[in-house]
């Protein structure tokens, strides 16, 4: 691929093959002022007059939307510590991987003002991010305040998902009765239940038995957590759900095949229930992973946890990807560094924080799922790119190549190789990498956010403060 290089405010992009989750096609693009304003046929631009101040030749490339990572974890406390990621360094990273958008949390406490909360967020990332972003909002207390504040953060700060969680007791965790009142105010709303469902009732008590036996290595993170738990409380998340009116529920990081059988009964039944799992539930298990010598496990403790190979989890996961039973692939990017944070649990795996880090390697990873016959070349673009931006009401500014988009586009070399390593391809802010070793086919070769190259042939060509905030609507694609 060449760049000649012209006006920074026209880019156009020609030979490459444009691939959204409808099918591909040979055709140029045409971006200015930020967003897409022609898409045409090869050879069209000289007879149609159009001409460009910067041309990228795509030929032999495939160019896709830019990636949505709709759920990241920068700068979140857990425990003593926080993600090691900033909104800098982490939204850089991302777009190394061929992201330019995320949705991030903000996250409220017991007895916080679901308001203050997000203005918190709010000052954590703007001016501070490289490429856009939004948020959801976590609901740690449910009670009148925090539902009266959930119209006002819908009304005025473009906020129209809230996740809440069955694990983490005396966290942020919420009991049946207040997952079932904060799903009837998202109904008023219209606005999208996140939910992290894992019985963590049933969780802490299994914890307290491993560690009084003395089984505290890593291993046992996974161990205390049963997959058949994970699949409990999806089916009791979906039952509140239906309940409160068939309120749209999107169940997040699913890791288990039990939880994904439930997610596709309610969706063949007609009801409004997506789930998203993460590329760590497709490629890492308790065995290989979590069970390293020592404390190397700990590398890989998140919650939900790394599930084994024997049990067909992975095989589960690629099929419901494939037959849509499976609507996103996010990464729930929560890094921390081994040493001076996730040793906090070198005697007790219940103190380590939870959380691996993939912001930048999402993109690739999946397309390794399409190479490897998993999930199709359109399949990759929709779970990545256009369906994340349709549930959560970012569409069609981004997740799709269409005039009037903004121009988030990523050059994709298909024949190229991407090796993952902390002497490789690594630019989270984090002292290992959870992929440590991986060569995978295809590379990210440009990366352009709204008109702007940030990433091209190895190079961070982009600017901190360029990501803005971007308030989302009330999505049309939940009924």
């Amino acid at each position: 691929m060449s760049v000649e290089s012209g006006s920074a405010d026209r880019l156009f992009i020609t030979g490459g093959t444009l691939v959204s989750g409808e099918g591909r096609m040979l055709a140029d693009v045409l971006c200015e002022a930020g967003r897409i304003t022609a898409i045409l046929a090869p050879g069209h631009a000289d007879a149609l007059g159009v001409t460009a101040g910067q041309v990228i030749d795509a030929t032999g490339r495939y160019v896709i939307p830019g990636g949505v990572d709709v759920h990241t974890h920068m700068e979140v406390p857990f425990g003593d510590t926080t993600s090691s990621d900033t909104f800098t360094t982490g939204t850089i990273a991302a777009a190394w991987g061929g992201t330019t958008t995320i949705v991030d949390f903000s996250c409220q406490r017991k007895g916080e003002d679901l308001r203050d909360s997000l203005e918190t967020w709010h000052a954590k990332a703007a001016g501070h991010c490289a490429i856009d972003y939004g948020f959801h909002q976590i609901i740690g207390d449910v009670d009148e305040t925090s539902l009266a504040a959930m119209r006002h953060l819908v009304d005025h700060e473009g906020i129209t998902s809230f996740k809440l969680f069955m694990a983490y007791p005396d966290v942020y965790y919420s009991d049946d009765g207040q997952i079932l009142r904060a799903m009837q105010t998202a109904g008023d709303l219209g606005a999208m239940v996140m939910m992290h469902a894992e019985n963590g009732i049933a969780i802490d008590v299994l914890i307290a038995q491993s560690l009084a036996r003395g089984d505290t290595a890593p291993r046992f993170h996974s161990l205390t957590r049963p997959s058949i738990l994970e699949g409990e409380a999806t089916h009791r998340a979906i039952a509140l759900a239906k309940v409160a009116g068939n309120v749209p529920l999107y169940i997040v990081h699913m890791s288990a095949s039990e939880a994904l059988a439930e997610v596709a009964e309610a969706r063949h039944d007609g009801f409004n229930v997506f789930a998203e799992t993460c590329p760590q539930y497709l490629y890492l298990s308790l065995e290989e992973h979590l069970s390293q010598p020592g404390f190397e496990g700990a590398k890989w403790v998140a919650s939900p946890p790394l599930r084994s190979h024997h049990e067909h989890h992975h095989r589960d996961l690629w099929r419901g990807l494939k037959l849509n039973e499976l609507a996103v692939v996010s990464t729930d990017h929560c890094p921390f560094c081994l040493r001076d944070q996730k040793e906090a649990g070198l005697n007790d795996f219940s103190a380590i924080p939870n959380g691996i880090g993939g912001v930048e390697h999402r993109m690739e990873l999946m397309y390794q799922g399409v190479v490897d016959g998993h999930i199709s070349l359109e399949r990759w673009v929709e779970t990545c790119c256009t369906t994340p931006a349709k549930l959560f009401g970012l569409y069609p500014t981004k997740g799709t190549l269409s005039v009037g988009s903004d121009a988030d586009i990523v050059i994709w070399d298909p024949v190229g190789r991407t090796r993952i390593g902390i002497d490789h391809k690594h630019h989270m802010n984090m002292d290992y990498s959870a992929y440590e070793g991986m060569d995978l086919s295809g590379r990210v070769e440009t990366v352009i956010s709204r008109g702007q190259i940030i990433i091209d042939n190895d190079q961070f060509l982009g600017r901190v403060g360029h990501g803005h905030y971007l308030p989302r609507t009330l999505s049309n694609y939940l009924y």
